[in-house]
């Protein structure tokens, strides 16, 4: 992918929200507990991100026990709480979540799935793309999509790996996705723009751009 410096310039197209509104605001719920590194789960390593083990050496060998109950937390606890106050108010979600994480949490699918909310797929499991071979993350890719579509009834509108997108993903998630029977293509965040902007994925079946959305 060629990098671009110098995008919309001076001039940036007008957003176009509607009701004319002058901010957007798009509240997302990260869903990732039951996706994320783990001995229970065969990794061989406990998750070290999002936790007080991150960056330090506290001694832990073997399971970290606090970093399972952080993420426990955050599927028993901590999506209920949000759930309540957003459903509360009417107010429109993006889930970024794992599928895994779907899985591990049947009722907390059912309940996404029930309020209509925007899923945007966080990956099969919390864990990098960049360095995976193409084949597995096009099968992680299309495992992800198909739990997705088993535990919620539907499939994800759009991507966001945790970190950043390899150089394949974008093209994978084109063939894997597809666009032909969706009203715009799939979407993936990146950080380089305030407004969204499209980049193109070449993709034998489909030779449509890919939507960008500044995250």
């Amino acid at each position: 992918m060629t990098r671009d410096f110098v995008g919309y310039g001076a001039e940036p197209p007008h957003a176009q929200w509607p009701g004319d509104a002058r901010v957007a605001v798009n509240f997302v719920i990260n869903f990732e507990e039951g996706s994320e590194l783990s001995y229970p789960s065969g990794d061989g390593v406990s998750e070290g991100g999002l936790t007080e083990m991150l960056g330090a050496d506290l001694g832990v060998h073997g399971r970290d026990l606090a970093a399972e109950s952080m993420f426990e937390y955050g599927a028993r606890v901590g999506f209920w709480r949000l759930h309540r106050i957003f459903t509360r108010f009417k107010l429109p979600v993006t889930i970024f979540g794992c599928a895994k994480a779907f899985e591990a949490n049947p009722p907390a699918a059912a309940a996404i799935a029930a309020a209509d909310w925007d899923i945007c797929s966080h990956g099969y499991r919390w864990t990098n793309h960049p360095g995976l071979p193409e084949a597995e993350e096009r099968g992680q890719i299309a495992a992800a999509v198909d739990l997705i579509r088993q535990t919620t009834g539907k499939a994800p509108i759009g991507w966001y790996c945790r970190y950043a997108p390899s150089e394949n993903t974008r093209r994978l998630l084109v063939a894997v996705l597809g666009t032909g029977r969706r009203p715009s293509p799939p979407r993936c965040p990146l950080f380089a723009d305030d407004q969204r902007f499209e980049i193109r994925a070449r993709c034998v079946r489909d030779r449509r751009g890919f939507l960008c959305l500044s995250a």
